[in-house]
């Protein structure tokens, strides 16, 4: 901060409104503010998930945590605290977070029922076997008689199979969920996943690495230029460069083992490129708007610009004493698998989407690659809230896939938060399901196995009240008038025991789960 013309250091709390602070290349940008002095490149994925550095001058906003790239500024501080957008995205969060339900859970409702209902049948039974028992044949009093019938009610009701049919199923899944490297946040977040119609996905770091790489290298056909050569006159230039997109680049040269040059007289131009000197030419590496700047001729490339601009690609010209040699583009590479994840998704009867901050074209020509048919580009964290909250509103369940604290308002909102393990803290704490893999495949693997163990929930429920509905009659004496049956008390605990044993031995049977890769 510059206090009195000197510049010291100070701790955040100690900075005010309207305060200069110097921010140098690789720190963190403190507070929102505006740049007054100096230009940069900064990373704001975090924020607005957009996947490449955007370029910053004077006069230009900037967000405090986001990070700055490879310039110096100067900035004034213009909101702090909860004022700042990082703490307004947080209070949406929470906000999100609030709002959810808590899901009454179907034993909860029948136990209040069952319980009187079962008491009032072994009552029943035991005065209607002491007043009416004297007209049967029976093989003792009428009192011990209709005490059998109300023991026996009472032992085979227990309802410990009703109790054990959910938590058995919800620890054996949730268990196996975690071998699986999928942490699921209790029982309620199962039965979210079986109402599930609809699921979005965040584009920068989930769908895709979040790390720019060389797609194409077209050199002039005039030239009968190689692609290492290209590569090599490119990566030599943008090896003394610190931007995202010049250390792509620089990788794609080392893994074709190539070897690069010393450029002389190296000129970084932030929001545009770099110029040097290469055996003694001046080479321009940068966008269009550089070229043109330089009274280079872009227009014999226009149908390329014009076709790597749709596809969602970063392009990159170079030119030599004033003459295009060739074009690079790069592009933030999908994730392994995510195709096959999301046609799993789709085979299960999902509706996929993306939300994205990043822009239109990218986000396009993303869906494209993946059949994704709904795509709405261009989103700030509370625009992605707002569009969960519009599916909602059609009283359809949505799921959020994200990883950064961009997408965590989305996921708090959503009926069922997905966080990738690489996500930020923030994120992974909106969230229902935390994948510990950045393996996309895993997010089917998680609805999968929540909708089996949610399926074994229902079948323990179904033998609980089956077993009930059959052996509560038989107990209390109904046969016994016509076939002769009554259960004695000891087989009931016998046939109540046995019913717990096949319900913890059907929540075992989860354990047996695996997944196709």
């Amino acid at each position: 901060v510059e206090r009195h013309n000197t510049v010291i250091d100070v701790s955040i709390d100690e900075v005010v409104t309207d305060d200069v602070l110097s921010v140098r290349p690789g720190e963190k940008i403190p507070v929102d503010g505006i740049i007054i002095s100096g230009s940069s490149s900064i990373d704001e994925s975090m924020i607005s998930g957009e996947s490449m550095p955007v370029d910053k001058k004077p006069s230009d906003t900037v967000i405090g945590g986001s990070l700055n790239k490879n310039g110096a500024f100067r900035m004034r501080a213009t909101r702090l605290g909860k004022d700042s957008v990082l703490s307004q995205i947080i209070n949406l969060v929470t906000e999100a977070q609030g709002l959810k339900a808590p899901i009454q859970r179907l034993v909860d409702k029948v136990s209040s029922i069952f319980v009187p209902v079962v008491i009032g049948i072994a009552i029943l039974s035991f005065f209607a076997w002491w007043v009416f028992g004297e007209y049967a044949d029976l093989p003792t009093s009428p009192f011990i008689f209709a005490l059998i019938a109300f023991i026996s009610v009472l032992v085979i009701a227990c309802p410990c199979a009703l109790g054990l049919a959910t938590p058995t199923a919800i620890m054996v899944g949730t268990g196996r969920g975690a071998e699986l490297g999928v942490l699921i946040k209790g029982g309620e977040v199962l039965e979210k996943v079986g109402k599930l119609k609809t699921i979005f996905f965040d584009k920068t770091g989930t769908l895709t690495k979040g790390i720019p790489e060389v797609i194409d290298v077209i050199g002039n056909p005039a030239l009968k230029l190689s692609d290492e050569d290209l590569l090599i006159c490119a990566a030599s230039l943008e090896k003394e460069s610190e931007h995202p997109l010049a250390k792509s680049i620089v990788r794609e040269a080392d893994k074709r083992n190539l070897i690069l040059e010393s450029p002389k007289n190296f000129k970084a131009l932030p929001g545009f490129g770099v110029m040097a000197l290469l055996n003694q030419e001046q080479v321009v590496l940068g966008n269009i708007n550089l070229m043109q700047k330089n009274g280079i001729n872009v227009e014999p490339w226009a149908s390329h610009i014009e076709k790597f601009s749709r596809q969602g690609k970063t392009l990159m010209m170079i030119a030599v004493s004033g003459k295009i040699i060739g074009m690079i583009t790069t592009s933030d590479v999908v994730r392994p698998y995510a195709k096959q994840t999301i046609e799993r998704l789709q085979s299960l009867g999902l509706d996929v989407g993306i939300l994205s901050g990043d822009n239109r074209y990218v986000a396009e020509a993303l869906a494209k690659e993946l059949n994704i048919k709904t795509v709405l580009s261009e989103l700030l964290p509370e625009n992605k809230l707002n569009e969960v909250k519009k599916i909602q509103a059609k009283g359809l369940t949505v799921g959020m896939v994200g990883d950064g604290i961009n997408d965590a308002p989305a996921l708090a909102q959503a009926d069922l938060g997905i966080a990738v393990g690489s996500g930020t803290d923030v994120a992974i704490e909106a969230s229902d399901i935390t994948l510990m893999t950045n393996d996309l495949r895993v997010v089917a693997d998680a609805i999968e196995l929540s909708n089996k163990t949610m399926g074994k929930i229902k079948q323990n429920l179904f033998w609980a009240f089956f077993y009930n509905c059959l052996g509560i009659p038989i107990a209390a004496g109904v046969l016994y008038p016509t076939f002769g049956v009554l259960l004695n008390p000891v087989y009931a605990a016998l046939a109540m025991a046995l019913s717990s044993v096949s319900v913890v031995s059907n929540s075992l049977l989860l354990k047996r789960i695996h997944f196709q890769k």
